[in-house]
């Protein structure tokens, strides 16, 4: 039963809960961490890793897509980023990492250069011709412009994400995306979120989409909660959508739609408690870029940050210890820091040992306590 409370007379809200605010319970057996497998599979595409990396231009260019997809994640590469605007970006990153005021009307500046259609093109093919699943994100406002050229390059997945998407978008000016008959005509399988709870997540999996991305991508740069008041508790979230995917498995006997976590995941106790959530993969932006190679050089931004009329999101700076290591180190160690951010996934398969679960199914059913 939902947990209600009464703000006032003439308002009620549900208490809902943050991945801080949750703990994994050890039960009565464990399981050699050998014999423990991280492995997820959406669609026909099988990764070693349950993860996604979140389509910044702070952490993916289309060196570091290849190599997350060579270490068994899905690089994700934003085709409205500047990869698709400049030949070659690499003074824009020069400038965006050692600017130390105006940041912000910087970003909004280098981002207000058009994006280049055969940049996307030549983007796509470097990144299949290093033989690994390719995956690019467009906005929800953009998919109709972008997606016949990023269909024609070749992508295995498409990813269409905003801060918050509908499957029922309400327009009295422009013509809105249909989201059920745009992804019905495709032959490659879609990505859509974010997702908030679980009506949005159930009306997003009726569209046909082969995952739902849950959260808004919140870190602690991000300022969506000062600018637009929203905030998702991404426990609550990740549960609401994973209960969305059951109902829709019923009602569709047996169409899987995969739930990926985004917003609030910092270390790897924060992957385990989304995946114990119900979430069948992460989505990580800004644990990234403490990797060696990343194109910003540990400077951080998502891709709000720069939005031309209403911006939600800061530009963190680079730590002083940068880098923390490389990002096979970042994603599977070995780890030489007791701070949860290294060796993200070699920590999910030990809780994961430690609670007695063989993969990440199985993980799901783990129990859950609310300390906070």
């Amino acid at each position: 039963m939902r947990d209600i409370v009464q703000i006032g007379m003439g308002k009620t809200a549900q208490r809902a809960h943050h991945l801080d605010d949750v703990a994994i319970v050890p039960s009565r057996r464990t399981r050699d961490v050998d014999e423990v497998s991280t492995a997820w599979q959406i669609d026909a595409f099988r990764f070693e890793l349950p993860f996604v990396a979140q389509p910044s231009d702070a952490t993916m260019s289309p060196t570091t897509v290849i190599e997350v997809g060579r270490l068994g994640g899905l690089g994700v590469l934003n085709a409205e980023g500047l990869w698709a605007r400049y030949e070659d970006p690499t003074s824009v990153y020069e400038q965006i990492v050692t600017r130390e005021e105006g940041v912000t009307a910087h970003l909004q500046q280098v981002y207000a250069e058009p994006v280049k259609p055969e940049l996307i093109a030549r983007r796509i093919k470097e990144i299949r011709d290093a033989g690994v699943t390719t995956a690019v994100r467009i906005s929800p406002q953009h998919t109709l412009d972008l997606a016949p050229t990023v269909l024609a390059a070749g992508v295995d997945l498409l990813v269409i994400q905003g801060t918050i998407v509908s499957a029922e978008h309400v327009s009295t000016v422009d013509v809105p995306l249909n989201l059920k008959e745009f992804i019905a005509d495709l032959d490659v399988p879609v990505i859509v979120g974010g997702a908030a709870d679980y009506k949005t997540a159930l009306h997003l999996m009726r569209t046909g989409a082969a995952g739902v991305i849950v959260g808004t991508g919140a870190d602690w740069c991000s300022t969506s909660d000062e600018v637009l008041g929203i905030r998702v508790p991404m426990a609550t979230a990740i549960s609401d959508a994973a209960e969305a995917r059951r109902d829709y498995l019923d009602e569709t006997g047996g169409r899987y739609v995969h739930v990926l976590a985004n917003g609030d995941i910092g270390t790897s106790g924060d992957i385990a408690k989304a995946i114990a959530c119900g979430a069948d993969a992460v989505m990580l932006g800004e644990p990234l870029r403490v990797a060696a190679g990343s194109p910003a050089q540990g400077v951080w931004w998502d891709t709000v940050a720069s939005h031309p009329k209403l911006p939600r999101g800061a530009v963190g700076d680079a730590p002083d210890d940068y880098p923390f290591g490389t990002l096979a180190e970042v994603l599977t160690g070995p780890a030489d820091s007791p701070s949860g951010r290294m060796n993200l996934f070699g920590a999910l398969k030990r809780v994961m040992a430690k609670t007695g679960y063989r993969d990440l199914k199985e993980f799901q059913k783990v129990e859950l306590v609310v300390d906070r």
